[in-house]
């Protein structure tokens, strides 16, 4: 008989630590080379901070409020967290402001903020990008729109941006905001683009040929910028040159996961100051150098990462996955 117990006390011990190894939101650091030692410590866990949403995207840490914020792109609202109170709603509606019902992913996805301390938003369902006419300790649903169009046409719907020192802005226009999908009969823009807007608010189409520009990043030397292509068939990231202007040259695979099994596809990214990349892709979090050598992985059980943000000190990584905000200290 007691031999019997300790088995079935062994048994449930066992069983016990498996679920909680594969509870979805949970995973584990897979260290590939030992530089990525120096960016995450050995025994580094991933931390599930808030739970419930829809599907979670566009991750902004504002470090003088203390507060993240993150995007529900069908749940049309933008949430804030922080460790006093944790997940509240911060605006609603926030990508969406029509008053004719639609579905789909009509919310807001990637936001950042400008140099004069106001909050943009990549709005899929109202096809811009625009600047809540709030401050950001009172949000209201109130917007400005800064991007779109393009060439007279409505933009599909931006989704993630990326604002320079010297004020031009960079964005990614996918079709995923449609509610009908690409073949939308209001979608009047043929490609799926990327796009720089100066100061000035003039749009200057980049590239035209990647098949679902998603995430967007430039590194810390201002040469160089990297676009997510999450089209099923083609995940991998790109690199271009930034010429004196602005525009982009010398295109070029960064890194191919086309044949990586895991969920999730080549999505959201971010640089850090020393230029290593957190880029979201199958199975979760991809770690390089600025040279493009694979050197980590962050990996997330029983669903897919779709963005992430670090904090300004590099020593905290969120991320955005589903219905998940999750976060890894990882120093």
């Amino acid at each position: 008989m007691k031999k019997i117990t300790l088995l079935i006390i062994l048994l449930s011990s066992l069983l016990s630590g498996y679920a909680q190894e594969n509870k979805p939101g949970t995973g584990t650091i897979e260290f590939v080379s030992k530089k990525l030692s120096k960016i995450i410590k050995k025994d580094a866990k991933i931390e599930i901070l808030a739970d419930g949403f829809q599907f979670t995207e566009g991750p902004l840490w504002l470090e003088k409020e203390q507060m993240l914020l993150l995007s529900d792109v069908p749940g049309n609202t933008i949430y804030k967290w922080t460790e006093a109170t944790g997940k509240e709603v911060y605006v609603k509606p926030a990508g969406y402001t029509d008053t004719a019902k639609r579905g789909g992913f009509m919310g807001p996805n990637g936001l950042l903020l400008s140099q004069d301390e106001k909050l943009l938003v990549c709005q899929h369902g109202d096809r811009r990008i625009a600047i809540m006419d709030a401050p950001l300790n009172t949000p209201q649903s109130k917007f400005i729109t800064a991007a779109g169009h393009y060439d007279g046409k409505r933009l599909n719907s931006p989704n993630d941006l990326f604002l320079t020192a010297s004020g031009n802005l960079y964005f990614t226009d996918p079709a995923y905001g449609f509610e009908k999908g690409p073949k939308d009969p209001k979608r009047e823009i043929a490609y799926q683009g990327v796009y720089k807007m100066d100061k000035a608010g003039k749009v200057t189409l980049l590239v035209d040929s990647i098949e679902a520009p998603n995430g967007i990043a430039i590194f810390p030397d201002g040469k160089t910028l990297l676009v997510a292509n999450s089209d099923n068939r083609k995940k991998r990231w790109y690199a271009y040159d930034i010429t004196s202007n602005g525009s982009l040259t010398n295109a070029r695979v960064f890194f191919d996961v086309s044949n990586e099994k895991g969920a999730g596809g080549c999505d959201g990214l971010k640089i850090d100051s020393k230029g290593n990349v957190f880029a979201t892709g199958p199975g979760g979090v991809w770690i390089f150098t600025k040279e493009g050598k694979l050197i980590g992985k962050i990996k997330v059980n029983g669903t897919s990462v779709a963005n992430c943000a670090l904090s300004p000190d590099g020593k905290t990584i969120y991320l955005t996955a589903t219905k998940y905000l999750l976060r890894v200290k990882m120093r």
